[in-house]
């Protein structure tokens, strides 16, 4: 009982009041006012306190005495007065800063530093109770205040300048740091989505079906903010499709399909293939909107191309034909290669999707070309020439001839069936029915199980196809002769021979040779009439004509007569077309012929298909030709001139009257024609009158350098006039062409040095000269570098030999008046000496 009531007894005083500051040395920052201002609603309640209430409430204590309660504020003086006393002898003391001096270890173990009491008395210093004791000066507690803020403030300041120093002197090293930091971390990130890709690019290829949720987690990375993330994604299900597409088009459940209850393989198999369509759908439009991207460009095109040669077959075909055919005349070459090389592929290899596609693909380029009015780049329709066409669908197609036996069998069942037998007839009607039915559902099933191609749509196929390569043609056609003719009528005058107005003509009339055989007859007097005033020079009589032959180049205007002598020869028993004007074209345009602008090749091939094979020729015209020929071999290449020459020989060959051409009468050729005199300038051949001429040509190319040209000259020069002879042409003049343009390139004509018949002298001068020129002729090259330091050691060897002569010639004069002047000197000497042998004077 005697403890509890002690712990009763036992006081509990409030807690100590706050030290007492006046207001003057309150200081309140910015910060607080304007918190205070903007927050005075909340702050209403501390102006309303009742602060006597709140002191009387602290300061009473409940059943005490005031005795104790006086004690005990008295201990309380006490100690806050001691400790007073120890931080006032603690500011008296100056503490020693910690770097300046070193510490002290007491016996404890304890490490303290040394401090010092301040410095009484100085210079000024103050003298208290008139002593000679020097005090300390004591300050207030506010001046206390005010200095430690004031150094405090002074540390901040170091402090915030420190820190910006360092900050200046770490910003290169910082800077460097974050970017090093930064590239690690972008490797890094890159490796780790490398990784990531290629392992769900082999999990799809292991096992598509389970992982086909994979598909999408792909597609993520072409949304990526990393530009070769995209790449890498867009690359990798590009080779995931090309592997897990199927070979057939996928065609999605119906609404009353998918209410049908179905085994979980049929659901496994169609949750596959929505996902694989789905996905494959988004990816074809991320590809699509990429491509419009310069920097993804060559990337989307090459996986759009891509998949439309490996999966042509496949659902969205229709979308990528579209964006294929829109890059096939692109400015690009890249691009342009890889759509054209799509294009091709689908023509070539039809069964893959069975010919659809490239009925699509005709019909796509078709409208591309009307759309940009026939101002594309040569290869969006050069690759017309890559389709094939079956003759055989163009037969029409015959009747059955069981069902004409089974229709002349039931009509006369008709005639003879009796009345009674109806009925009988009517079952068996049904029952054929029904049989024809089932047949028709077998044959169906058939035909789809084993990809039959059908022969009606095949023949529907090509016929559309065929219409729409010819419409692109004729339009093209059209186009050319409409474009030359107004521009003709603006600027008065064309320039023959401009390049690049009309980009597709070559391509069209390539397009038109191959497949002239299957032009509609129809439309064949039409074509004949445009090649005729594309082709037409300044002898025609049609001004629109000759402004329309004037805009095109010489390779145009040769190829509108080669396409127009491969439509008459393929349908030779439906045409009668005279076929002179070409010939007049082809006279005119043999000189106006020039080897580094027009193609060698097309007037190669317009030589062989109008005067090597053609068989039947006026003799008049033949020889104008053999003479223009002759003429033509004196004036261009090699190559050229070997073409000419086996095209001449040719018409020799057939035509044996001509021969008379290589006799040398003193008025020409022994055949005369209805023109007795030669004229080289005429335009028309049957007018120029070259039976009256000789071919003196020959005689200069038996010289030429060339040794097949010399020698063929010197065949043809040799030719007899008998009729008895018989000539088999060896090579045409496209193979000639060929070869010695091949043989051209590394040709190098023998030259024989000519020996001087002076004698050389020690020096290897003019040897030196021989080895240069054998060395260029057998290298058939030489650099000038090399050529110069030759010519440079040679002339420097030939200057020191005419130094060393000179030298020469003055050391033998030198040497001649030394000896001179010796024999001077004994001679002079001689006469001295008798006169003292003998004694007599002189």
């Amino acid at each position: 009982m005697g403890k509890k009531n002690k712990q009763k007894q036992k006081i509990i005083l409030p807690p100590e009041l706050p030290p007492e500051v006046p207001d003057d040395e309150i200081e309140v920052s910015d910060e607080d006012l304007q918190f205070v201002n903007e927050n005075l609603d909340y702050a209403g309640f501390v102006s309303g306190l009742d602060t006597t209430s709140i002191t009387k409430h602290v300061t009473r204590v409940a059943d005490l005495k005031e005795d104790a309660l006086e004690r005990l504020y008295e201990r309380r003086l006490q100690k806050k007065k001691l400790k007073e006393k120890e931080e006032e002898e603690k500011e008296s003391r100056v503490e020693v800063d910690r770097v300046d001096a070193l510490p002290v270890k007491s016996l404890d173990g304890q490490v303290y530093y040394r401090t010092l009491a301040e410095k009484k008395g100085g210079d000024g210093g103050e003298e208290e109770d008139g002593g000679g004791n020097k005090g300390i000066v004591r300050l207030t507690k506010t001046e206390r205040r005010a200095k430690l803020k004031k150094s405090k403030k002074e540390a901040k300041k170091l402090g915030k300048q420190v820190e910006n120093t360092e900050q200046v002197e770490a910003t290169p090293q910082a800077a460097v740091l974050a970017e090093v930091k930064e590239d690690i971390t972008a490797e890094a990130t890159f490796e780790t989505k490398k990784r990531k890709l290629a392992e769900l690019g082999i999990a799809l290829l292991a096992d598509p079906e389970s992982n086909i949720k994979s598909l999408k987690e792909m597609l993520q990375f072409c949304h990526d903010d990393d530009d070769a993330i995209i790449k890498l994604g867009l690359l990798s299900l590009l080779a995931v499709f090309k592997d897990i597409i199927p070979g057939y088009r996928i065609r999605l459940p119906t609404e009353k399909e998918l209410e049908m209850k179905v085994s979980k393989e049929v659901k496994k198999m169609r949750f596959y293939e929505s996902t694989l369509l789905s996905v494959y759908k988004s990816y074809l439009q991320k590809l699509v909107l990429l491509e419009k991207k310069s920097k993804f460009q060559h990337v989307a095109v090459r996986c759009i191309c891509t998949l439309l040669e490996a999966v042509p077959h496949f659902n969205f075909r229709e979308s990528l034909l579209a964006a294929v055919v829109k890059n096939i005349g692109s400015q690009d070459d890249v691009i342009r290669k890889l759509s054209c090389s799509a294009i091709k592929s689908i023509f070539v290899n039809e069964g893959k999707h069975g010919g659809a596609a490239t009925v699509e693909a005709v019909e796509l380029i078709a409208d591309h070309v009307k759309a940009h009015n026939c101002q594309l780049h040569p290869d969006a329709v050069e690759v017309f020439i890559s389709l094939s066409f079956h003759e055989d669908l163009r037969k029409p197609e015959e009747p059955d001839k069981e069902s004409k036996v089974k229709y002349k069998k039931n009509r006369k069942r008709k005639n003879v069936e009796e009345p009674s037998q109806l009925q009988e007839s009517d079952r068996k009607r049904s029952k054929k029915e029904l049989m024809a039915k089932m047949r028709e559902e077998v044959t169906a099933d058939y035909k789809s199980a084993v990809f039959t191609p059908d022969v009606k749509e095949q023949r529907k196929m090509q016929s559309d196809m065929l219409s729409a390569v010819f419409e692109t043609y004729f339009r093209i056609l059209k186009h050319v002769m409409q474009s030359t003719a107004a521009s003709s009528q603006a600027n008065g005058t064309l320039v023959a021979g401009e390049s690049g107005a009309h980009p597709l003509l070559a391509p069209c009339l390539n397009g038109l040779g191959k497949f002239t055989h299957f032009i509609d007859l129809d439309y064949i007097g039409d074509l004949m009439n445009y090649l005729k005033k594309l082709a037409a020079g300044g002898s025609s009589s049609d001004n629109s004509s000759e402004k329309c032959a004037k805009g095109l180049t010489v390779s145009e205007r040769l190829q509108c007569c080669i396409v127009a002598f491969k439509v008459m020869r393929s349908n030779l028993d439906a045409l009668n077309v005279d076929l002179q004007g070409f010939f007049v074209q082809l006279y005119n345009l043999i000189l106006e012929y020039r080897p580094g602008r027009d193609q060698g090749e097309v007037l190669v091939e317009a030589l062989k298909i109008m005067l090597f094979e053609d068989r039947q020729h006026d003799m008049q015209k033949a020889a104008a030709f053999v003479k223009r020929l002759a003429t033509f071999s004196l004036c261009f290449g090699s190559a050229e001139s070997m073409a000419a020459l086996v095209t001449l020989k040719q018409l020799l060959q057939k035509n044996v009257k001509c021969r008379n051409l290589l006799e040398n009468d003193a008025g020409g050729g022994s055949v005369s024609g209805s023109i007795a005199k030669y004229q080289p300038y005429a335009t028309d051949p049957n007018l120029s009158g070259a039976l009256a001429s000789v071919l003196w040509e020959l005689n200069l190319l038996c010289k030429h350098y060339q040794p097949a040209i010399s020698t063929i000259a010197s065949s043809i020069s040799t030719m007899s006039t008998s009729h008895n002879q018989v000539y088999l042409a060896s090579t045409s003049p496209q193979q000639a062409f060929r070869e010695l343009s091949l043989e051209q390139e590394s040709f190098n004509p023998k030259t024989d040095l000519r020996k001087s018949n002076n004698k050389r002298k020690r020096g290897s001068g003019p040897s030196r000269l021989a080895s240069i020129e054998e060395s260029v002729n057998s290298t058939g090259s030489l650099d000038e570098d090399e050529l110069r330091k030759k010519l440079y050691d040679h002339f420097s060897l030939l200057r020191d030999f005419k130094e060393s002569e000179k030298l020469r010639t003055e050391l033998d004069r030198t040497t001649s008046a030394l000896q001179l002047y010796e024999e001077y000197k004994q001679q002079k000497k001689k006469p001295a000496r008798r006169i003292k042998i003998g004694g007599k004077g002189v």
